[in-house]
């Protein structure tokens, strides 16, 4: 896998890629990144500057972290329903 590319690298062969002077793929050959991956940076560039739909990064970001955490509670509660039910049993039943 290649290493990633930093946000600089990113925003400047978009920049490069939106000015129309060589075509995306020969500009993709050229910087030695292929073509879909610049065309994947030209459309989060577009959703980042509000000209597309979609979640930016931090958006993305948030919303995994809150799933995660949904999902962490989501097992806590259920751990909490369980134990709370064994200790009704155990109060429940005759001595």
């Amino acid at each position: 896998m290649p290493a990633a590319k930093s946000e600089e690298f990113r925003r400047r062969a978009v920049e490069l890629a939106r000015s129309g002077e060589r075509p995306v793929a020969e500009i993709a050959r050229d910087l030695g990144i292929s073509e879909s991956g610049l065309r994947r940076w030209m459309a989060q560039s577009e959703v980042e500057e509000g000209r597309a739909e979609g979640l930016a990064r931090d958006e993305r970001a948030e919303l995994v972290r809150l799933r995660r955490e949904n999902r962490v509670q989501a097992m806590e509660l259920e751990i909490l329903k369980r134990a709370s039910a064994s200790f009704a049993r155990e109060n429940v039943l005759p001595k």
